[in-house]
């Protein structure tokens, strides 16, 4: 396996980072994760423009000039032998702070670690599509926005992990975490949606949630087929109550959910509405594709 280090590609063996890296000493970094289908990364600008954000809320700069990064994308994916017509790639962005002397002081790094890894995309199991999966709502409660704003994707996960942690124990496939209102935000890593009386709702970005690239292209698909949508502030009994759920990232596309915390929502399998959206995301999923990479 080759990874990309700081300026260069290296062996699997040999991509180490110092202990004295900022990243692993205070969590004090940015990344991204991307998929490609075949050859062709999906979302790849967007993907990368929230990475830029992410280090300008940060303060960080990316040393790496933005126009570089798809050509260092797709060497990755080729030295590792994915992004192929018979195995699609994840991809993972890593951006710390850097090395530097004990202190939380970001001046202390003269300058950031980069990290690129390119592997196989494990998706989700086919059958979960058909059955739907069962998700629960956590104890841990989301981030507040003002201490930790869930725009920048930054290396402090703990409250997500703390999240699944919940989900594991309770054999759920994933936690839905509230904010400090009590009302929806989203699962450990992907956006929530549910429908009732038709009309698709999903909780809005001030409830503080990651304003996911596939939650945007599920909104975009609902407004294109006149679907009813609704982002806001809900809570967990609207989402009891709801005749479908599902939920979205960039690997799993659109996973239907069909019950939570154990109980069935709406029928207890995938709803229609969930069912027709996913045809259309994999219909049109074409201009969400880069153009073929030379």
């Amino acid at each position: 396996m080759w990874i990309f280090v700081d300026d260069k590609f290296v062996r699997k063996e040999e991509a180490v980072v110092s202990v004295f890296d900022h990243g692993f000493l205070y969590g004090d970094g940015i990344y991204e994760t991307l998929r490609s289908y075949g050859s062709r990364l999906f979302m790849c600008e967007q993907h990368l423009a929230r990475l830029f954000r992410s280090a300008e809320a940060i303060g960080l700069t990316i040393p790496i000039h933005r126009e570089r990064w798809p050509e260092l994308l797709h060497e990755s994916m080729a030295r590792n032998g994915v992004g192929t017509a018979t195995q699609d790639a994840y991809l993972r962005i890593t951006v710390s702070r850097g090395v530097g002397g004990i202190g939380l002081d970001p001046a202390l790094c003269p300058s950031p670690t980069i990290v690129i890894m390119a592997q196989p995309l494990v998706a989700p199991a086919a059958a979960l599509y058909q059955t739907g999966v069962d998700v629960m709502l956590a104890t841990t409660r989301r981030n507040l926005p003002s201490a930790l704003p869930p725009q920048i994707k930054s290396l402090n996960f703990l409250n997500n992990i703390l999240a699944k942690r919940e989900a594991i124990a309770a054999g759920a496939f994933d936690s839905v975490l509230l904010n400090w209102e009590g009302h929806l935000t989203e699962c450990t890593v992907s956006n929530l949606f549910f429908v009732t009386d038709g009309h698709l709702r999903t909780p809005s970005l001030e409830c503080g949630l990651l304003e996911g690239i596939t939650r945007s292209i599920v909104l975009q698909l609902a407004k294109e087929q006149n679907i009813p949508v609704a982002e806001g502030r809900f809570t967990p009994t609207q989402l009891y109550q709801s005749d479908e759920c599902f939920v979205t990232n960039t690997s799993m596309e659109i996973m239907p959910v069909t019950s939570v915390n154990h109980t069935p929502i709406g029928g207890g399998k995938p709803g229609s509405l969930t069912q027709m959206l996913r045809k259309l995301f994999s219909g049109t999923r074409e201009r969400f594709l880069e153009s073929s990479f030379l």
